[in-house]
């Protein structure tokens, strides 16, 4: 008997699981993650359900065979460019059910799934007040297909909810609006009061986090079988226990923070685990500084970064324009159930990393890797390593280190009015001194809501940073994602003329080489007051905190210390910018787009398949498919070191003219000047395919000199594309593998990096490490994914064209973490033996790679329900 109880708020008499009755004195001991998951499973697992409860409240640190539970969120978040694949599939599916006699209306959501459409907006137009305009006019014009084939998806399919360009970025939309805490549903005709609790296929999902809901990002495919009722099949998770003490000092952001406990967790494992913070210091921070913290969980490589309810959660649900009435629930509910924050509480956890908050100092992180936190005043030594050996550019006044791109971005830092406001204060000492930055360099400032804009024109700050180039050129992601646009012609011609090394700075929370622009290797996350300063200076080679970056008309140097703005005024100029209202009048004004309105739709329960279309394209994946695994030989197709991230699999920037895939769309009749991007093409898998592998950082160990995206073909030893070479492979019944270093598929949740691999015929990954949504994706697409032994990297490999691999692994042995035997057959006629591990978690898993897939498996369930 699942225990139960009732409270009674405002007048209403809810019915909710009793957690106290059902985990007894052991309630207290547990982390406040595994009472969510507890009342989840009780509440969602049917049969199973006390199975999973005691699967969770055995739970111990260091457990080696954790159990296995199930768990069903009540929604689902998506963005365009995760949402588009998924629709694409599901269109895909609908039609090989129809074409088997079944119903395609059997495949819908049955969960609510709300759509973010502002992940793809690039920057063309900055610098101006019309810049917002011009941007957003330009999105409509180039994604109407892929737009339109949305607002299909909104008409055919139910619970599904696309929110219209100019609405925001996914997290700040679900951090401002859609986010709830706690939530009431009506089951067995009975009214409920659950936790609020979501996947997202983002991997900053974890933002949430930030004010007490659970949440975390997967992969487009993991998130298709959960709007399809299957739950995400999980092991009882480790949580790591953050004790946070002390206060963070005068003039120390969010950011720094954020950028600090990312380089503190980056030191340990975290793949499959939880993190969740506690100690007195969780009560100094804002909602807003632990959303910041939260937003980065992906960057420090666990599932979550959780802030447990508090006075705080309820003072930003009044601050964003939440009902009274809802907020008192929130409270009442996460009290009775001992979900409520408790500053002195020390529950159990598998470990504990300990941060003082007033050690914390003003940081920077990069130039290569958001876990790689420095002192602000150090970018010039940490971009020494690049210009070692190189030769002074002769450009004039533009000099290596200069920064190309500064950029207010990203839902990390911008979803947080506080780093906002500071930047707007910068931006008006700046002003007010004369100071403007160099005309290289390409400012903006994509807020993740416009909401930004209403609270930053309200204290008097949005002028301001319009004066120095600041202006608002979109509501979305961004330079974040790639989506920079082109940069100025200043840097291009010294770029081109002189081999200048210029930067970005940005205040996103990613900056692998290539990621924030395909010709930068080199950028620095930081705080959006800092990009201001940058901006400013016009080169990252200097002590940002002690050098002058500027100087007045009246030639008196101007240091940051002039500009930085104090505690006080920022807390006086938000006093100004908060208006609880902004937030949902702001947000129905985007909701009401006339032109997304106006944007006609095919309507039935069948997509229309266009095959001139070059965005939307029928998947060969969305079909039943043979199962990868068994016993066979393979071709290694390439060798990868460590970091490799899902940017290097499948990129998102600008499609280059002369690239295949641009080549491709030219060939279409595609405009060669304005080809989009990766991310708004995912909808056509020919597109996609072709950009596997070419970001110019991607280097292929099986053979010197070998370009991005392409390999040797070891029939001929002719070095050609990839997709070619796996066409040939194919077409001669042979078998291909990837192997990889550390921490493969890093990086955005991006399901195109294993759907692309998948249209390679890879059969097998493997690597040192995995990332853990990379790692599900690719058993969401057949493909095995494959841990090598610790003392055995790539390198040590040493393959070479005409090397073989033999993998041993038959459909009916394949267990969660067994051994798989392997055998390098070289082409001089030595062998190698050793056992790598399935990086399978769950049975779950097994029945996809025995199915060949997610979508074959959800093909063969609607094809088998009456």
């Amino acid at each position: 008997m699942i225990a139960h109880t009732q409270i009674d708020i405002d007048e209403q008499r809810l019915k909710c699981i009793d957690l106290r009755a059902a985990a007894g004195d052991g309630l207290a001991n547990i982390p406040i993650i595994h009472r969510i998951l507890l009342e989840n499973v009780l509440r969602t697992g049917g049969g199973e359900a006390l199975r999973f409860r005691d699967a969770i409240l055995g739970w111990r640190p260091g457990a080696t065979d954790p159990g296995e539970i199930s768990f069903l969120p009540n929604r689902v978040l998506m963005h365009d460019t995760t949402c588009g694949p998924a629709l694409v599939d599901i269109a895909g599916l609908r039609s090989a059910l129809a074409e088997r006699g079944g119903d395609p209306e059997r495949l819908n959501p049955v969960l609510p799934v709300d759509v973010s459409t502002d992940h793809s907006i690039g920057v063309d137009a900055f610098g101006g007040s019309d810049a917002l305009q011009i941007n957003i006019a330009r999105e409509m014009t180039r994604n109407s297909e892929r737009y339109r084939f949305m607002k299909w998806a909104s008409g055919a399919l139910h619970n599904f909810r696309a929110h219209p360009p100019g609405t925001g970025i996914m997290h700040t939309l679900n951090l401002e609006r859609l986010a709830t805490v706690a939530t009431t549903m009506q089951i067995e005709g009975q009214t409920w009061i659950i936790p609020d609790t979501l996947i997202g296929t983002d991997s900053h999902t974890p933002m949430i986090n930030g004010i007490g809901v659970l949440g975390w990002g997967v992969g487009g495919l993991e998130a298709e079988s959960v709007m399809f009722g299957m739950p995400v099949s999980l092991r009882v998770p480790d949580v790591v226990g953050v004790r946070l003490t002390r206060q963070l000092r005068e003039g120390i952001l969010a950011t720094d923070l954020a950028l600090t406990v990312t380089e503190r967790l980056r030191r340990i494992d975290l793949a499959d685990r939880f993190v969740e913070f506690f100690g007195a210091g969780v009560s100094s921070l804002s909602a807003g500084d632990r959303a910041v913290v939260a937003n980065m969980t992906p960057e420090f490589g666990a599932n979550t970064g959780y802030f447990p309810i508090d006075g705080q959660t309820l003072r930003y649900l009044r601050a964003t324009g939440r009902p009274d009435a809802h907020v008192a629930m929130v409270e009442a509910y996460a009290r009775s159930q001992s979900l409520w924050f408790d500053a002195t509480a020390e529950p159990r956890y598998s470990d504990v990393i300990d941060i003082d908050l007033a050690a914390v100092e003003t940081s920077v992180a990069g130039p290569r890797r958001p876990q790689d936190c420095i002192a602000a005043g150090r970018t010039a030594q940490a971009l020494a390593p690049l210009l070692q050996g190189k030769p002074p550019a002769a450009g004039g006044a533009i000099a290596d280190g200069a920064v190309a791109i500064a950029a207010i971005t990203s839902c990390t830092n911008t979803s947080d009015p506080r780093l906002l406001v500071a930047a707007g204060l910068v931006a008006r000492k700046a002003c007010a001194l004369g100071l403007k930055p160099p005309a290289w360099v390409k400012t903006s400032l994509a807020p993740g809501s416009p909401t930004a804009a209403s609270y930053l024109k309200r204290a008097g700050l949005l002028d301001d940073l319009e004066a120095l180039g600041f202006a608002i050129v979109g509501y979305g992601c961004t330079t974040c994602i790639g989506n920079s646009g082109a940069l100025t012609p200043a840097i291009d011609t010294a770029m081109r003329d002189h081999g200048l090394t210029p930067v970005a700075v940005l205040s996103g929370n990613r900056n692998f080489p290539g990621r924030v622009h395909p010709n930068l290797e080199a950028s620095f996350l930081a705080s959006p007051p800092l990009v201001v300063a940058f901006a400013l200076a016009g080169t990252a080679c200097i002590d940002i905190l002690n050098d002058p970056i500027g100087q007045t008309g009246a030639g008196r140097d101007v240091r940051l210390a002039d500009l930085w703005p104090s505690g006080a005024e920022i807390d006086a100029a938000l006093a100004l910018a908060s208006s609880a209202g902004d937030f949902g009048n702001d947000y129905d004004v985007a909701e009401a787009s006339p032109a997304w309105a106006a944007l006609p739709a095919a309507t039935g329960a069948l997509y229309p398949w266009d095959e001139k279309s070059t965005y939307i394209r029928r998947p060969p994946f969305a079909a039943d498919s043979a199962t990868r695994l068994g016993c066979y030989t393979a071709h290694p197709l390439l060798v990868l070191a460590d970091d490799i991230t899902t940017d290097h699999i499948s990129p998102a920037g600008a499609i280059p003219p002369g690239s295949d895939a641009g080549r491709y769309l030219v060939e279409r009749g595609c405009d060669p000047r304005d080809l989009n991007v990766f991310a708004s093409r995912r909808g056509n898998w020919e597109v996609m395919l072709m950009g596997l592998f070419t970001n110019k950082t991607v280097r292929n160990l099986l053979g010197e000199g070998i370009p991005p995206g392409a390999t040797i073909f070891a029939s001929t030893g002719e070095v050609m594309p990839l997709w070619q070479a796996a066409d040939h492979y194919r077409r001669g019944g042979q078998s291909v593998v990837i192997v990889a270093g550390e921490r493969y598929g890093m990086g955005s949740s991006r399901d195109w990096a294993a759907k692309g691999v998948a249209l390679l015929g890879v059969r097998a990954v493997l690597t040192s490490s995995f990332e853990r949504i990379h790692r599900s994706n690719l058993i969401g697409m057949g493909i095995l994914p494959l841990r090598l032994p610790p003392n055995l990297t790539p390198a040590d490999l040493h393959l070479r064209p005409g090397d073989l691999i033999v993998i041993d692994a038959p459909v009916d042995r394949i267990q969660p973490r067994c051994k798989v035997g392997i055998r390098i057959q070289r082409a001089s006629g030595e062998t190698q033996n050793f056992d790598a591990e399935a990086a399978i978690e769950t049975q779950p898993e097994i029945e996809i790679l025995k199915s060949g897939g997610l979508l074959p498996l959800i093909l063969q369930r609607a094809s088998a329900s009456p």
